[in-house]
């Protein structure tokens, strides 16, 4: 069978069974999305690299825990998840959050006009920046990387219902808070 149609849990036993080169295929088909998921959170560039490396480091690392019952991304996710807290910890993020507000309100006011459409993503970031890390780690999980709400569960030690009414509750809260920026832009 070739390596491209083998499902992700397959590979992953493949891997933990020694055959580390099927982790290479894992990379290629998971790299951009673990890479999305960090830089939407830290909006580091450099830093969402390292620490999507640090995911296929433990997944090596510990390709003995993954029991292949659920799903390989889920598996991922928990793991890249717990890196991120690690990573928040250490760092104390809140000091370094107010540091990029400063950032980027520099950068703002250094380029021409925005488009509408770039307006919009920019309101959106800003709305999710106000969100507990809470939210817009259940935000980027279940709309952006587009895992199930089971998937979620299981990782965040909850019940899918309550993962269910948490995404809803974080969504109406997006809204609520972009509604509030657009109204802002528009006064200025």
């Amino acid at each position: 069978m070739e390596h491209n149609t083998l499902s992700d849990n397959h590979l992953m036993l493949q891997v933990k069974e020694g055959r580390t080169s099927c982790l290479g295929l894992l990379f290629e088909r998971h790299h951009k999305p673990l890479y999305a998921f960090f830089y939407r959170l830290t909006q580091d560039s450099d830093l969402s690299e390292d620490l999507t490396q640090t995911v296929f480091y433990r997944i090596l690392k510990y390709k003995h825990t993954f029991m292949g019952k659920g799903a390989f991304t889920a598996w991922m996710f928990h793991m890249a998840r717990n890196i991120l807290a690690d990573h928040w910890r250490k760092h104390k993020r809140e000091g370094q959050r107010d540091d990029l507000a400063k950032i980027e309100d520099t950068a703002e006011s250094s380029y021409g006009p925005v488009t509408d459409r770039e307006e919009e993503v920019s309101l959106l970031q800003k709305a999710l920046k106000k969100m507990s890390l809470e939210k817009q780690e259940l935000l980027e999980l279940s709309k952006f990387q587009g895992l199930k709400y089971k998937e979620i569960a299981d990782m965040t030690n909850s019940t899918e219902n309550n993962v269910r009414v948490k995404v809803f509750r974080a969504i109406q809260e997006l809204k609520t808070i972009y509604a509030q920026l657009d109204e802002e832009v528009k006064h200025d």
